[in-house]
């Protein structure tokens, strides 16, 4: 079809301008909090360090995933402007899965980043050097495409016929392919089995990095010692429980949760795409001491 309509919230239309207040409040103060981050540690030479650059990667992603989806979200809530092109539709969708992707190598960067100055902090520098950092940044983006890109093509062989109105308010891959009058089961299962299976291998990865990271603490030979090393983890720790933890509830409601109410599930959502980007700069700048005194400076 040349347009799909974006549908909003079903059941809920009458509350769409008061549903937009908390959004965009939600979506203003990420780019605000994400832009200080990245103000802060660009304008600041002494945080030009890889748990910084990292940071910052993980600023632009958030960002990037933000704001895929906000302002169209935002249009279709006020002005009731759902219209969107195939292609706007396709570009929305892709570069939504792709932040999802980019931002879960990013923290498996961050936690190796841990785990180097904990375990090996004499190796420090010459493991995580500037151009492993940009090296990382660049597996990051290409890995995450080659996981994503695929998804346009999956698509587009699809036949629609008529069905354009999609039960939502942004494009994201199985909504799209739902509304297909054909077979949609390689859809399903790409969308669910490679995603998926590179989101786990990063999550098993973090969880046997900070499993190491902690027989290390044990092992430190004072209580101050643990307790200093312990809370350089602490943020990283809160910002992926922030990502993984609404992650796959959202997934898990989506696939399995076919009781629940179609509006709990858009507004779970866009909550996911909102929330993470809005704590993330917070809990860095409340844990993470340099940041919070150049912030406060």
């Amino acid at each position: 079809p040349a347009t799909f309509i974006l549908a909003g919230i079903p059941g809920m239309e009458k509350l769409h301008v008061w549903i937009s207040i908390p959004f965009c409040s939600m979506y203003l103060a990420a780019l605000l909090g994400n832009g200080v981050v990245l103000f802060v540690v660009r304008t600041d030479r002494s945080l030009h360090q890889p748990m910084y650059l990292f940071l910052s990667m993980l600023a632009v992603a958030d960002l990037m995933l933000s704001t895929t989806t906000a302002p169209k979200t935002l249009a279709l809530l006020w002005f009731s402007a759902g219209e969107i092109s195939f292609g706007s539709c396709l570009t929305q969708m892709f570069f939504l899965h792709f932040s999802f992707s980019a931002e879960s190598v990013i923290l498996l960067a961050m936690a190796f980043d841990r785990f180097v100055a904990i375990c090996h902090p004499l190796h420090y520098a010459a493991v995580l050097t500037p151009s492993a950092v940009v090296k990382i940044g660049l597996v990051a983006l290409l890995r995450s495409f080659c996981i994503i890109f695929p998804c346009i093509f999956l698509l587009k062989r699809l036949p629609f016929c008529g069905h354009n109105v999609i039960p939502h308010t942004y494009c994201e891959h199985m909504g799209i392919a739902r509304l297909a009058c054909a077979d949609i089961s390689v859809n399903i299962w790409y969308g669910l089995a490679v995603p998926v299976a590179a989101v786990v291998v990063d999550v098993v990865l973090i969880a046997v990095s900070y499993v190491l990271i902690l027989l290390a603490l044990f092992r430190l030979p004072s209580r101050t010692a643990r307790h200093k090393a312990f809370s350089t983890c602490g943020s990283h720790v809160c910002v992926i429980l922030l990502f993984y933890i609404p992650a796959f509830f959202t997934v898990l409601t989506h696939r399995f949760g076919q009781e629940v109410p179609p509006h709990v599930h858009i507004l779970l959502a866009n909550v996911y795409v909102l929330s993470p980007p809005l704590l993330k700069p917070i809990v860095y700048g409340v844990r993470t001491q340099q940041i919070k005194e150049k912030v406060v400076k």
